[in-house]
Formats: C-alpha cells, structure tokens, sequence
C-alpha cells in the first residue's frame, strides 16, 4: 500500500508536470494568450459590478431565476429553499468546489435530501465519507485497491470479481443511472459566466455535468461572483489555458454552455434554472491586496507544481483549497488568525508563478499574507523570537557556519545508531507527529564547498 502512495506522489510531482509541458510543447503563442487572459480578468474585476449587471439581466431574459448569496450559508438556504420549493427528495450533484467552500451536502442531508455526487472522483470520496484532496482530481489520494475495496464494501451487488480501473468506471456507472434517471434537481458549478449573453460555460470529461443539467426538471447552478467574463471569446480564450493546465489535454470532453430553462421547441433540458452566485468575502478580497487571487481558473497546476503539497497531501491543510493556491485564498475566506499556519507551508521555490495560467504572484501573495501574519503578531512569541534570531544570526555568516558546524556533527553522532530522532528540544511540532531524521554529518554549506572543489578539479 506504501508502494501505491509512493507512485501517486510520483504521478503528481513527475508525470503531471511533464504532461503538463508535453502538452503546452505544441501550443502557439502559449505566454501571449497567457497575458491575454490576465488582462482580460484584471479588466473584469474593475469593472465587475458592470459586468454582474449584464449577466443578470440577460440570464433573467433567458428564463433564468439569479439569486446573490452573501455568504457560504446564504447559499445553501437558498439552494435547500428551491429544493423544497419542487418538494424535492433526490439531488445529483456535478463536481463543484463552491459546494464543497459552504459545506452544501450536508446541509441539505441533514434537511433529509438524498444528495449523490456523480462526477466519479467526488462519488469515490463520498461513498469513503473523505473530503477532496485536490481541486481536479478530488480522490487522488485513493490507490485503486482501496477504491476497489470501498466498492465491495459499499455496493451490494453480491461476489463479483472487480480487476483494474474498466471494472471500477462500469460498476459506478451502473450504480449512478438511477440516481441520474430519477433525480428531482440537479446541481453543477461553472467555469465561466458569460456577462453579453447570460451563458454558463461548464467543462467536464465524464459527460456527468450534463446529465445532472439536462435530466432532472430542475436545475440549479452555483458559482462564485468572480466566474464572470465580459464575452464568449473571453471564456473561450481562458479555456485554452485552463485545459492543458488541469489535465494536459487540448480540450476536455465535453464543453457545455447553458442558456436557461428548457423552451417550447426544445426536445429536453430543465424545466427551471436557478443560478445562485456566491460572495463570501470576495468583495472585501476586491478591495484588498490581494485581488489578484479573484483571478485564479482553478486548474490545479500550482498543486502539481508544489514540493509542499507533492510532499503531504491536500488534506493535510485542513482546507477546502490545498497547495499554493489555498494557501493564500483559505486566510482570505475564513481569517488570516484561522488559518495564518498555511501562508508558511511554502519553500518560496517559485515554480507556482512560473506554470500558473493566470499568471497569479503566488509567491508574492504568500509573502504578503507572512508579513500581516507578523505585523498581526499572530505567530507565538516562541516563534517570532526564533525567527528574529535566525534573521539575526543570517546576517552573521560565520557565527551561523560556526553554530551549525557544531550542531550537525552532533545530532549525527547522537541519532546515528536509530537513524531518526522521536524527540528534539524546540523541534516538538515536527516530532509530536513524525520522527526527526538524523543528519548525515555535514552541513548544506559543507557539502556545497565539497561539490564546487570537485566540479574546479574536472
């Protein structure tokens, strides 16, 4: 099983980056529409409150009912008020991380609906009772023997062999037919809400966001205020980067654009669409510092880029939104006194700037939230006098040689038999979790003079 993590902590930090180039290696003037798509989304959060506007008025003339949702809980009554408004009992849910930002299913499970995520990797981690790991692939922390072994456990379906991931796709196919044949609403997210038209854009691969759309008589959209574009060629455009971001393909499967509520000569779709547009402290983001971060497209290319969440995962953050990305939006959604520990989960190496589409100073916006942090004091006193002497003993680069010179040896000599310490002085918040590994005897700066002589001599 160890082996199994191992490989998806290589898949992430190997195979997705280099997918992520091979498919950016074909793709024409790539820093250019990059730039695009930034200007684009700078001019619309200057202007959003012209652009809201537009949307609603023309969503409301294609038949839509919008709705504005202060914050996360604001939403969910307006959502659970719909559904028993249609007196609804069954709910099927496309992937959307705004549901997930309110806590949306249970709020609506405790009012006694039966909610049935689709998308595969959010049904998996539904059926485990676990939250997503990542904002693209939801159970990419499941190996496929635990995914296997949660289907044995949670459908019955009697014996049955169940071997690689063909079974594992058609078992949940045949179990989600029902719940998409006889849902009473249907709820997905979108990616882009189109202000000249009153369009919603959705992109999938598992075809699951159109069905929860088209089969149930109802139809509920939710989003956050920051989804607007101006055109369709604006959502198009931020499309292209979006796609071989997220999952290195040129296009995903299925592109869906909807309109509103079913009409006269229209074979199918939903008799009501509701779109229920999310706040939560978005506006006071709009007005900060920080709101460059409105600007993210949520592809999850910082996440596959990131040594941190490579190294522990996204549910190690405690947070809807892991890696680079949560990390600066979790302290603006919830307080920076909440959850000011995740701004330091950050190597400063750069690398989410360097692939982030929207072209986002990530490592900017982290600094920025370190330097509140300190400014707020929100940090120990332990910890900010540790900082400050390390700032000082920096600046001493022979006392700081001199001090580790000595230290490292040290440790080495006293671990060196159990190779890992399970208690340190001042070193609790890591050995209260995990062992200390010895060091190996000699310190970076030691090793650097060691290799720089060796490469002189060739």
């Amino acid at each position: 099983m160890e082996t199994d993590k191992v490989q998806i902590r290589d898949f992430i930090g190997l195979f997705a980056p280099l997918a992520r180039n091979a498919a950016l290696g074909n793709f024409d003037k790539f820093d250019q529409l990059r730039d695009h798509v930034k200007q684009v989304k700078q001019h619309t959060l200057d202007n959003l409150d012209c652009y809201l506007g537009q949307f609603e008025q023309e969503a409301i003339e294609n038949g839509n009912r919008v709705h504005f949702a202060r914050d996360g809980d604001a939403m969910n009554e307006i959502v659970l008020s719909i559904c028993q408004e249609h007196r609804a009992q069954r709910v099927i849910k496309g992937k959307s991380m705004v549901t997930e930002e309110t806590a949306l299913n249970d709020h609506l499970i405790r009012a006694g609906l039966e909610v049935t995520e689709t998308d595969l990797g959010e049904y998996i981690i539904q059926q485990a009772g676990e939250t997503p790991s990542h904002i693209v692939g939801p159970a990419l922390h499941k190996t496929m023997p635990e995914i296997r072994q949660l289907f044995l456990d949670k459908h019955d379906l009697g014996p049955r062999e169940l071997e690689g991931a063909p079974d594992l796709v058609a078992e949940a196919r045949t179990m989600l037919r029902d719940h998409f044949l006889n849902a009473d609403v249907g709820i997905v997210g979108s990616n882009a809400l189109i202000a000249e038209n009153g369009y919603s854009m959705l992109v999938t691969n598992e075809g699951n966001g159109d069905l929860c759309a088209n089969l149930p008589p109802v139809l509920i959209i939710c989003t956050t205020l920051d989804r607007v574009v101006p055109r369709a060629v604006d959502a198009t455009a931020m499309l292209r980067m979006l796609v071989p971001s997220a999952t290195s393909q040129a296009i995903t499967c299925y592109t869906s654009f909807y309109s509103g509520p079913r009409r006269s000569n229209d074979p199918d779709g939903p008799m009501e669409t509701h779109i229920v547009l999310l706040d939560n402290k978005r506006s006071d983001i709009l007005d900060s510092n920080y709101r460059e971060m409105l600007q993210c497209i949520r592809c999850g290319a910082c996440l596959n880029h990131c040594p941190v969440y490579i190294g522990v995962g996204g549910h190690a953050y405690g947070s809807v939104y892991p890696g680079p990305m949560g990390s600066v939006l979790t302290p603006l959604l919830t307080s920076l006194a909440e959850s000011h520990a995740l701004p330091n989960a950050c190597t400063t190496c750069g690398r989410c700037a360097e692939v982030c589409p929207a072209n986002i100073p990530l490592p900017d916006l982290l600094r920025d939230l370190r330097r509140d942090e300190s400014l707020q004091k929100l940090s120990p006193a332990s910890w900010r006098f540790g900082t400050k002497f390390h700032a000082w003993l920096a600046t001493h680069p022979w006392l700081y040689r001199t001090l580790t010179g000595l230290g490292i040896p040290l440790l080495h000599r006293l671990g060196r038999k159990r190779g890992a310490f399970r208690s340190l002085p001042m070193a609790s918040a890591w050995t209260s979790h995990r062992d200390f590994p010895t060091p190996q005897g000699r310190t970076f700066f030691q090793q650097y003079k060691t290799a720089d002589k060796q490469l002189d001599d060739r």
